[in-house]
């Protein structure tokens, strides 16, 4: 009996707008033969399929909906060598190899984006490498700041990190909402979707097939192989890779993996184009900013828009309450912003792991997983897909705390959002409160 499967829209975002067009890719309608079939078409499965080709072996990637529908096509584009958990907290818990080997592998995710999009030749994804400053919100957070940098500079050997003072934020952001702050020189910001989009085309370009509207409904072992049945066809494989992160529950053959993330929706506002002369004044150099409140927000300025992100949005939809909470803020740190239109706002989820890492590796002898980018996951994801290669070909490379044996489950994972909201509204307090 042929199962139902209604493709969902992708998020009606800035992004969605301004992409080049996506190459028409077919919905599964046949059995093929592969030697790795590759569940999800964002940036890990595409990653992943690019570096298996590269190793002579033959990748197919199934899609649910179209290439770039979940996270690949709804985050903000900022491109940084780091993970949510600090390298001094690394080094204080693991030991300072494996501070080390996190820094190496967190430079490497940058550079391996930047390589991608010259080896597939992606002109439209805008990539900028001019750095990321982190803006401090009071003192305190300015000098922890100070510290994390020193830290970095001392013992990681990152002599590009710059102590910026309040001027040189205002400077730098338009905004005099800000005691100081960090540059990280190396880290950017690109088009996400064009992006996608461009992976994507240059995969197909290759021959490398990649079928879209094509749930994975079941897997099954058979003859040593595994199946994996949509709708429509199946895929034979030797081998498969798990690339669906916080949309592992789109259907039954990947919903166990969403057993190990909290799921958390990021939402993201972008303004109408600004007049010259305002477009101008705010952020003028064109790097990517965070600030230091502990519920994040983001901001960067894309074609004369700013658009400005951030987490504390609940539930599987789009929230109005949410959008308006990122408003507040933007005007808060933006006034001249207060009477600017708003042309897009848009959400999706990031996977938070219970380490503040992601983790890869294998699930058993034939299937193989990457996830969790715990909202750092544009330059991440497309390295994972390079070390997802290395372990189809039968290499065990050095991932340091990201291995698969460290991955947990969430303890009593129905209550995983009254907790997520009680976290996030004790965030949310204590930053009202200026602490």
């Amino acid at each position: 009996m042929t199962e139902v499967w209604t493709p969902m829209a992708p998020a009606a975002s800035l992004w969605a707008s301004t992409a080049r067009p996506l190459p028409a890719f077919p919905s599964l309608s046949r059995e093929v033969q592969a030697d790795v079939v590759i569940i999800g078409a964002g940036y890990t499965g595409l990653s992943a399929a690019h570096h298996i080709a590269k190793s002579g072996l033959m990748p197919v990637v199934l899609e649910a909906n179209r290439p770039g529908w979940g996270a690949s096509g709804r985050n903000g584009g900022v491109i940084t060598a780091k993970f949510r958990l600090s390298f001094r907290s690394i080094d204080a818990t693991h030991g300072r190899a494996m501070a080390r080997r996190m820094y190496e592998i967190a430079h490497e995710s940058v550079d391996i984006v930047e390589e991608l999009v010259s080896d597939l030749d992606i002109a439209g994804a805008n990539l900028t490498r001019n750095g990321q400053v982190k803006a401090a919100h009071n003192q305190a957070t300015l000098q922890a700041a100070i510290d994390e940098a020193d830290w970095m500079k001392r013992e990681m050997g990152d002599a590009d990190v710059r102590i910026l003072d309040a001027d040189q934020v205002r400077e730098e952001t338009g905004s005099q909402a800000f005691v100081g702050g960090v540059l990280n020189p190396g880290s950017g910001g690109i088009h996400p979707l064009n992006y996608l989009h461009g992976l994507a085309a240059g995969l197909a370009k290759r021959g490398i097939a990649i079928f879209q509207e094509s749930p994975v409904l079941r897997l099954r072992h058979e003859n040593g192989l595994i199946v994996a049945e949509t709708p429509h066809g199946a895929v034979r494989a030797r081998q498969a890779i798990f690339a669906t992160n916080s949309y592992s529950d789109l259907t039954d053959a990947t919903r166990h993996l969403q057993h190990t993330l909290v799921p958390f929706r990021s939402a993201i506002i972008a303004t109408d184009k600004l007049p010259r002369n305002l477009a101008g004044r705010l952020m003028p150099t064109g790097r990517t900013y965070t600030e230091t409140k502990r519920m994040m927000r983001w901001f960067r300025m894309v074609d004369d828009r700013v658009i400005f992100g951030g987490r504390g949005a609940f539930g599987r939809q789009d929230s109005e309450s949410a959008f308006a909470a990122l408003r507040k803020a933007m005007t808060g740190i933006f006034p001249e912003l207060t009477d600017v239109p708003l042309s897009f706002k848009w959400s999706g989820l990031v996977g938070m792991t219970l380490d503040s890492v992601p983790h890869i590796g294998r699930l058993n002898d034939q299937t193989l997983f990457s996830m969790g980018y715990n909202g750092a996951g544009v330059a991440m994801s497309s390295l994972m897909g390079r070390y997802l290669a290395a372990f189809v070909r039968g290499e065990n490379p050095d991932v340091g705390l990201l291995d698969a044996s460290r991955l947990k489950i969430i303890p009593f994972y129905p209550l995983r959002e009254p907790a997520v909201r009680m976290v996030a509204g004790w965030y949310q307090f204590l930053d009202a409160i200026g602490q």
